[in-house]
């Protein structure tokens, strides 16, 4: 049923103004609404509160899952009060019953009889809000978008769908909602959703998706609202099979992490691409040829000779004493076996494991050939047997992944023996221990190594597959990471989410089908989004500058903001950088919004202590942690990647470019850096400018 309203105070197009605050009776009304929408709300989560407190299941086990799925449930029910529960509005033609009006949210509120007082958005009827058009209009005959301030209704602006005079027109509330200052971490977009964004967000479960998205055009909020939309499309299925979010750092994870629990989502885990292989803590550092080279797709064919060389050779015959006789296998029958194994496509444990039941069943077969008539019960011990357990370990010993890279990067003829045919000499040598650690326990595993140690567990025993994991960043992972995150959804899907001119890793793939390929999802859907919301006119257009000398082939985005945004570009004297900077930075959180300070890794120390020395309270956002509670946050540009701020001060672009160990990676680099502002970009620098942003 349409959600239960007063009667409709719209009947003729409103006086109200499109912006700006409303006192009129119109708005008065639809704020009651809102008020009897939040009562409702509260109804619902002190009920199900009610229920959790009381939960009894059939045991204690039974008892303690409810009393948990509840508590989930009634998280998922909290309120914000700065927010507003519904954004917009519906109004359908119904043939049988006239006007139906739905009131779309964030979630689904129900009253007391189970009415809808307001849709999900992810319903499939609100799916109407977010792609009807003059020309489309689904049924729709007035679409209403409300401004909200602090939680409550200021504005509300009508599109007359149905009415052929009223041509399409840019939404005023949209644009102000779009350029609204960023304070703290990232926020839901479902008020904003695109057409495009929506038809991405809604693609089937079945269905990987690639987006390949231009800074600000909202990639990593469509990939969110994706996992939101498809917990809410399948959520019996996902809830078993889970849904992981891989993001590039822990800033970036701190920044979204509040998106989903917006939403009502609270069951959706959060690592980084580092974590998720990073069993071991990396201690090493490789140069970055090594590194390049171990993110070589040619290193798991390498691991996987190394693992599977462990299997013996039957050179003797198995014998079982069994009672007064003793059965006796001999070595060409236990090598079909072992070829059998090999051959089956199944991991080095798991055939290791068949093994001695194998073994077991030719022994079966020679006591059916001598006229006994065992079942298998006798299988069964036989297999369990020492004998044949310990000619089994002889012929496949256990296999350690640390054991198998020590030896490989410690052993010259070890290297060698697996990587003939496959590495030239020099690869070898690249990849050789200069002094080898004594121990295993003693290595300093480096980041590329806990991929590969990822990559050999998963040879001996299978990763457990996900129903759905969201990669964002995907361009800046090596084909042996992608590798890594494939396992991790080979039996689900995936939402990969990246832009290639921000590919910012000497390892990173050159195109998304070569991605795709090694991510085991060369059927995935490329979507390309073009329009730019977040980053303005006028610092996009700068920053494009670089793309022809580091993604040639590549479009400019085209800027959808009304404001241009603000782009000052300061040059100072070497001895007054830091009193520039601080003064840029003062200038900026005089304005409403967050403000993000990014400079070179190597300065951000000394930048921090400039800023403290002046007063200025300042967060500093690093690789293991982040901190958006302040305003002004100190970001190293090797974090900046998938962050946002309402106003951005870059310092010293050139120093950030020359820390990547190649030009075109440098532009990569500052590519990011240059387009994480919302609304102004400030620029100061001592040393000359790269070469492609001096002009006009």
């Amino acid at each position: 049923m349409p959600a239960d309203h007063p009667p409709d105070p719209t009947d003729t197009p409103p006086a109200a103004p499109l912006t700006g605050t409303v006192t009129g009776d119109d708005l008065g009304r639809e704020q009651r609404y809102l008020d009897h929408a939040r009562a409702e709300l509260a109804r619902m989560r002190a009920k199900t509160e009610a229920l959790r407190d009381n939960a009894i299941g059939g045991d204690k086990v039974s008892s303690e899952f409810l009393a948990l799925t509840l508590h989930r449930r009634v998280q998922s029910l909290a309120d914000d009060p700065t927010s507003t529960l519904f954004f917009g509005r519906l109004d359908l033609d119904h043939a049988a019953h006239g006007t139906e009006r739905w009131y779309v949210g964030r979630r689904h509120i129900n009253d007391d009889r189970g009415d809808p007082v307001v849709i999900d958005w992810r319903a499939e009827l609100s799916t109407a809000f977010y792609r009807a058009s003059h020309t489309a209009p689904m049924g729709v005959r007035r679409r209403r978008r409300f401004g909200v301030d602090k939680g409550r209704l200021t504005a509300y602006e009508d599109e007359h769908l149905a009415d052929p005079t009223e041509g399409e027109r840019r939404s005023a509330i949209l644009q102000a909602e779009i350029e609204r200052p960023r304070v703290g971490p990232m926020r839901d977009i479902v008020a904003t959703i695109q057409p495009e964004q929506d038809e991405i967000v809604r693609s089937d479960l079945a269905t990987s998706v690639c987006v390949q998205g231009a800074p600000g055009t909202g990639k990593t909020a469509v990939g969110l609202h994706r996992a939101a939309w498809l917990l809410y499309a399948h959520r019996d299925r996902l809830s078993r099979a889970g849904v992981l979010v891989v993001g590039p750092n822990r800033a970036f994870l701190d920044h979204i992490g509040a998106v989903l629990p917006a939403l009502g989502e609270v069951e959706v885990h959060h690592t980084t691409a580092a974590a998720l292989v990073g069993g071991t803590a990396a201690r090493g550092v490789d140069a970055t040829d090594t590194a390049v080279l171990k993110g070589d797709p040619r290193m798991a064919e390498l691991l996987r000779r190394a693992v599977w060389s462990h299997v013996g050779t039957a050179t003797e015959p198995l014998v079982v004493p069994r009672g007064a006789r003793k059965w006796r296998v001999a070595a060409y029958l236990v090598a079909d076996v072992l070829d059998e194994l090999r051959e089956r496509g199944v991991r080095y444990g798991a055939a290791g494991a068949m093994l001695p039941q194998r073994l077991a069943h030719l022994v079966l077969l020679a006591m059916e050939r001598a006229g006994e008539s065992p079942d298998d019960r006798v299988q069964d011990a036989v297999a369990r047997s020492t004998v044949v357990r310990q000619y089994a370990a002889s012929l496949w010993p256990a296999v350690d992944p640390k054991a198998v890279l020590h030896a490989l990067w410690s052993d010259a003829g070890v290297l060698g023996r697996h990587a003939e045919g496959l590495l030239t000499s020099h690869e070898q040598r690249i990849l050789l221990w200069d002094s080898p650690p004594r121990t295993r326990s003693a290595t300093r595993w480096s980041p590329a190594d806990l991929v590969l140690l990822d990559e050999l567990a998963d040879l001996i025993e299978r990763t457990p597959s996900l129903g759905h994991v969201i990669l964002d960043e995907a361009q800046d992972l090596s084909p042996m990471h992608l590798r890594a995150v494939g396992r991790r959804c080979s039996t689900g899907s995936a939402t990969i989410l990246g832009d290639i001119a921000q590919g910012t890793t000497p390892w990173a793939t050159a195109s998304w089908t070569e991605s795709l390929e090694h991510l085991g999802k060369p059927e995935a859907v490329v979507e390309v989004l073009d329009r730019g919301f977040r980053v303005p006119a006028a610092v996009i257009a700068y920053a494009a500058r670089l793309l022809p000398h580091m993604a040639p082939g590549l479009g400019v985005p085209e800027s959808v903001r009304d404001h241009p945004g603000d782009l000052v570009i300061e040059h100072v004297d070497d001895r007054d950088l830091h009193a520039a900077v601080v003064t840029a930075v003062r200038a900026a959180i005089a304005q409403p919004g967050s403000v993000g300070v990014i400079a070179a890794d190597s300065s951000v120390a000394l930048l921090s202590k400039a800023l403290s020395r002046n007063g200025i309270d300042h967060g500093t956002l690093g690789l293991d942690h982040g901190d958006v509670e302040h305003q002004v946050d100190l970001v190293p540009a090797t974090v900046a990647k998938g962050l946002e701020f309402d106003r951005v001060v870059v310092v010293e672009p050139s120093a950030i470019a020359a820390a990547e160990p190649d030009e075109r990676t440098g532009l990569r680099r500052l590519y990011v850096v240059l387009t994480r502002a919302v609304s102004g970009l400030h620029i100061v620098h001592s040393q000359p400018l790269p070469a492609p942003l001096v002009g006009d």
